[in-house]
């Protein structure tokens, strides 16, 4: 029997979620079947407790639910509590546990493209779930300073209180800058012609990280790809997730080389 798995979430039309586990269910002699869960916000108590009717293995959580769905679980993950936010779910004896493999998969990504942040300087862009995995992981990994740049900057510093918070457009007066990480959806499909930085914002950073993959070049990242600037985007994070989302689904360890192999088959 095949197992079930999938991705929970508002709007869903968008995701490649399905594709990459698919690759993953092939790569480890899985039978599984991965389905899109689109809910409304109301109806998320009501769609674990259908999971948990269907006996579904694992699903996970995409925006704008990594927040919300932490108070209808059992259990949360140590990175999750200090996230805040989960993206995973494993249903296990009855019980449901949330996870970050949001966290991981941001990791694996900047090893894979080696991108150092210990002792750097990082701005993220956005204060939504996932720019709080990537703030953790920062902050696990030794970075010297954190500032958040959004829309409404005095919202930003209610909820970043222990971190600089700026609007987009002070993003200019910044300097000593390495690394900008954009956890907002500007620039995402079909939205392609959006960038939350200007060219010339760019010029302040050695490293442009875009959590998006789809485009696979927003125009965040050819202003950092015609100004020599390296650029990474969004899609081995989300195959590493996707990855993290499998071992603990199904109690396995993931070599690197299959990440890879469906990081470059996909791609």
């Amino acid at each position: 029997m095949k197992k079930l798995y999938g991705l929970l979430g508002e709007k869903l039309g968008h995701s490649f979620s399905p594709q990459i586990h698919s690759l993953i269910f092939k790569e480890l002699d899985i039978e599984g079947y991965y389905h899109l869960f689109e809910v409304n916000k109301a109806e998320l108590h009501n769609a674990v407790l259908g999971f948990k009717a269907l006996k579904v293995t694992g699903v996970n959580v995409t925006i704008p639910y990594k927040v919300d769905m932490v108070k209808y679980l059992d259990d949360i993950s140590p990175e999750g509590k200090n996230i805040g936010a989960i993206n995973t779910i494993c249903f296990k004896d009855g019980k449901t546990i949330g996870y970050n493999t949001d966290y991981y998969g941001f990791g694996m990504m900047l090893d894979k493209f080696n991108v150092k942040v210990k002792g750097k300087n990082a701005v993220i862009l956005g204060s939504g779930g996932a720019s709080q995995a990537v703030l953790q992981f920062l902050l696990d990994n030794g970075v010297n300073e954190v500032t958040f740049a959004t829309r409404n900057e005095e919202q930003c510093k209610k909820k970043c209180k222990e971190f600089k918070a700026i609007d987009y457009n002070k993003i200019k007066y910044l300097n000593n800058q390495d690394i900008v990480i954009n956890c907002t959806p500007l620039g995402m499909y079909p939205n392609v012609e959006s960038s939350p930085l200007s060219k010339e914002d760019v010029l302040k950073f050695t490293t442009v990280v875009d959590l998006i993959y789809n485009p696979e070049e927003t125009l965040l990242l050819k202003y950092a790809r015609e100004q020599g600037i390296q650029g990474v985007n969004g899609l081995y994070m989300l195959v590493g997730q996707a990855i993290k989302a499998q071992e603990l689904w199904n109690s396995v360890i993931i070599n690197k080389e299959s990440v890879d192999k469906i990081y470059e088959e996909f791609k």
